[in-house]
C-alpha cells in the first residue's frame, strides 16, 4: 500500500518573499507546515543568496506551477565591478581583478543593447543544471569544469536604476531559463573590468506582480488559526489567469472529468485553455486538431 500524504487538502498559492540565505526547499517545507498541507510546490528555485517572489503551490495548485516555470520573471540585482568570483555572485572566491575607475554610466548603457532581446548564455558551472545526470554545481566543487552548450534566452528589457562608486543596480524582465549571474558577467566582459552579483531579487512571475508575505509575516497570521491563514491563498488558477477561458455545461464538464474531449461552441483555436464548470475551476485543457478540447491537468476536488 503506499503511504498517504498527512497533512490538510488545502489547495491555492501563496506568493512568498523568500529570506536571504535559506534555500528554496526550505523555504516551501516551512510554508508547507505553516498550512498543513498535504502537497506543496514551488515554482522555479532561488538561490540562497536571492530574496524575492517564490509562490508556493499548495494542493492541487501544484498541477499549475509546472505552468508557472515556463513564465517570464523580473529581478531587480547589484553588480560589484571590478572583479570576478568563481560563482559568479558574493559566495565564490575571487579569481581575477580589473580596474574599473574609469567606467562611466554612458560606458554601462552603451553595452545594455547589447544584452537585450534573443541572445544565448552559457549557464555557469555553479547552477542546478544537469549534465549527464550530475548537476554542475557538484561537479564546479569538485574543481571540475565542463563544457555547456549556449541556450537561447530572451531579455525583454534591461536598465540601469542606479550606478555609484563601482556598483551598479540594474533590472531586468526575461524569460525561463535566464541566470542573471551570467548577465551581470557579460556585462562585466564588455566593460572589460568583470563583474559579479551582489545582490538579487525577483519581483515577479508571470501574471504575479505584487502581494509578497514573509515568513515572519504568515507566522504572525497563524497564531490566528488555519482560518486566517486559508483565506491568504490566491486562487487555483490565479498563476495563468491571462489564459483563454472555456465554459463547459454540467454535461460536458461530466465527460471532461471522464478524461474525454469534448466539442465546444467558440472555443479558440488553439493552444492550453483554462477549463470551468461554471464558476468552479476544473482543470487546464488543450485544444486538439479537430477543435475539441481534452483534459491536460484536471483539478481533484
Amino acid at each position: 500500500m503506499g503511504r498517504k500524504n498527512k497533512g490538510r487538502k488545502i489547495h491555492g498559492v501563496i506568493l512568498l518573499d523568500k529570506p536571504l540565505k535559506i534555500s528554496s526547499n526550505h523555504a516551501l517545507q516551512r510554508v508547507k507546515r505553516l498550512f498543513d498541507a498535504n502537497k506543496a510546490g514551488h515554482t522555479g528555485s532561488l538561490d540562497p543568496l536571492a530574496t524575492g517572489m517564490l509562490p508556493i503551490c499548495l494542493g492541487e495548485a501544484t498541477k499549475v506551477s509546472a505552468f508557472l516555470l515556463d513564465a517570464d520573471k523580473t529581478y531587480r540585482f547589484k553588480c560589484r565591478l571590478g572583479q570576478v568570483t568563481a560563482t559568479g555572485d558574493a559566495e565564490g572566491d575571487v579569481i581575477s581583478e580589473r580596474p574599473f575607475e574609469h567606467i562611466q554610466l554612458a560606458d554601462i548603457e552603451k553595452y545594455l543593447p547589447e544584452l537585450t532581446g534573443d541572445i544565448m548564455q552559457v549557464p555557469p558551472m555553479y547552477s542546478a543544471l544537469k549534465i549527464d545526470g550530475q548537476r554542475l554545481y557538484d561537479l564546479a566543487r569538485q574543481g571540475i569544469e565542463v563544457e555547456r552548450k549556449a541556450r537561447p534566452v530572451t531579455i525583454y528589457s534591461l536598465d540601469v536604476i542606479s550606478f555609484e562608486n563601482g556598483e551598479v543596480e540594474l533590472e531586468t524582465r526575461c524569460s525561463k531559463g535566464t541566470y542573471v549571474r551570467t548577465l551581470a558577467e557579460d556585462l562585466g566582459e564588455k566593460l572589460g573590468c568583470g563583474a559579479y552579483v551582489t545582490e538579487l531579487r525577483r519581483t515577479s512571475v508571470g501574471p504575479y506582480q505584487t502581494g509578497m508575505l514573509t515568513l515572519d509575516q504568515l507566522m504572525d497570521v497563524a497564531e490566528d488559526g488555519f482560518d486566517a491563514l486559508d483565506g491568504l491563498l490566491l486562487d487555483l488558477d490565479s498563476g495563468i489567469s491571462d489564459w483563454p477561458v472555456v465554459e463547459l455545461d454540467p454535461d460536458s464538464a461530466y465527460y471532461m472529468k471522464l478524461g474525454q474531449p469534448v466539442q465546444i461552441a467558440r472555443a479558440p483555436t488553439e493552444g492550453l485553455v483554462r477549463v470551468y464548470d461554471g464558476d468552479q475551476f476544473i482543470g487546464i485543457g488543450k485544444i486538439q486538431d479537430d477543435g475539441r478540447v481534452a483534459p491536460k491537468r484536471m483539478m481533484n476536488l
